[in-house]
């Protein structure tokens, strides 16, 4: 097979996952995209910082993503 079309396949397939990421962001990007505070999130706010980091949120979504990619693509 020729490496240029696996790599140009490649190239289709990431401009398709950017193109949906990107018109989920703006359609979801003003209002949240809806996923809660999660205990286990890292929320810190004092004066004029603020931090938050969804931890807990990242590990359940790289579960799911884990496990739909992984029926997916098996062997």
């Amino acid at each position: 097979m020729n490496p240029f079309y696996t790599t140009g396949k490649a190239f289709v397939v990431f401009g398709v996952i950017l193109l949906l990421l990107g018109l989920l962001l703006l359609l979801f990007g003003k209002n949240g995209i809806g996923i809660p505070r999660l205990p286990g999130d890292i929320f810190f706010k004092k004066d004029n910082l603020f931090f938050y980091f969804p931890l807990t949120s990242c590990i359940i979504i790289s579960i799911v993503l884990s496990v739909i990619l992984n029926l997916f693509f098996r062997r």
